[in-house]
């Protein structure tokens, strides 16, 4: 399986496509400085295919070469996040018990 994730700042998603069919998509809003992930959505036919990491590994990915810290709301997003611990300092450390994130 190959997926292809494309940002879209313009509507503040990330889509992910897999030979052409829509696999899902992040939904995300800027807030000064801060990326509001609100939405992981995998497509029923895609789940449990990697869908959602690699989702998750663009949006991270792009916060981090934006210098955007990440309020992680979607509960997909805060869980990826305690399952790959470098991508916490994204998560500003003020706000990381909001998302029952570790401090450190």
């Amino acid at each position: 399986m190959s997926v292809t994730v494309t940002h879209r700042p313009d509507s503040g998603h990330f889509i992910a496509m897999e030979e052409g069919a829509g696999a899902g998509y992040i939904e995300y809003k800027l807030r000064g400085g801060d990326a509001a992930i609100l939405h992981t959505i995998v497509d029923p036919a895609f789940e449990g295919k990697g869908v959602g990491s690699a989702l998750a590994q663009a949006a991270l990915t792009t916060a981090r070469e934006s210098g955007w810290g990440v309020l992680p709301y979607c509960p997909f997003i805060s869980g990826y996040i305690r399952k790959h611990p470098e991508w916490l300092d994204l998560v500003p450390a003020a706000r990381r018990a909001d998302f029952d994130l570790p401090a450190e």
